[in-house]
């Protein structure tokens, strides 16, 4: 059986201790719904109520990841059973002991600002993004950031890094972009700026008719919950 205070796990065939990818990714993915409405509520309400329940979640995740045991964190548990059926992925340990340490300090600073100055503003929102970034590329890329920044740090390179990016290799033809799937990529970036811009404008504009007609009158079930202002907002009759 492990040892309770450890970080990664041994196993025979690997020099460091290891970790399960796919788990980790899980996790992460976990980790930035809850991030996401978190911070989506704050900057559109300004409400930072659910931001402090979530940092201390948050805390006590990484604690537990960096202080403990990894395999005692909520979130790689439950990363653990959506991803049981996959063959494992081993990452290795020493880098996300790393990551993860700059995400417990992210969540520290956040309970001393929060929890107990009550700061609210862009210094919360700015800390909370950085950690969305963080952890939407460790699980829509499996690029770990903070695995990129020890890197940086210690004199050993990392071992195991996810798709073998620490190995110095070849791209393969299917890897490779080619001139036009940029132009594609170009072409698809502006039209959807001009889709947008166009909306823009025609919702300015279109906006004080539709408040003057009949369409914009609130019907009564959403007068009888409460919901009639945003009710206007949703159907432009603001």
């Amino acid at each position: 059986m492990s040892a309770l205070f450890q970080f990664g796990e041994r196993m025979p065939d690997y020099s460091v201790p290891v970790l399960n990818e796919r788990e980790v990714r899980a996790g992460a993915g976990l980790l930035f719904v809850i991030a996401f409405v978190a911070f989506s509520k704050a900057w559109f309400t300004g409400d930072f109520g659910l931001i402090r329940i979530v940092v201390i979640g948050f805390f006590v995740e990484f604690v537990i990841r960096v202080l403990i045991n990894p395999r005692f964190a909520p979130s790689l548990i439950v990363g653990r059973w959506l991803v049981s059926a996959q063959t494992p992925e081993y990452t290795g340990a020493p880098q996300k002991l790393f990551a993860w340490s700059l995400g417990l300090a992210m969540a520290a600073l956040m309970i001393v600002l929060v929890g107990i100055f009550d700061v609210r503003g862009p210094i919360n929102l700015l800390i909370c993004a950085l950690c969305l970034v963080f952890l939407f590329f460790e699980a829509a890329f499996g690029i770990c950031i903070g695995c990129k920044m020890y890197a940086m740090f210690v004199r050993t390179p990392p071992q195991l890094c996810p798709g073998d990016v620490c190995e110095i290799k070849v791209k393969h033809e299917i890897q490779k972009i080619v001139p036009a799937q940029g132009f594609v990529l170009v072409g698809f970036t502006a039209l959807m700026i001009a889709v947008v811009v166009n909306l823009g404008s025609t919702s300015k504009l279109s906006a004080s008719p539709a408040a003057e007609s009949g369409r914009c009158v609130v019907p009564g079930f959403a007068k009888a919950i409460g919901h009639e202002e945003m009710w206007k907002l949703h159907n432009n009759c603001k």
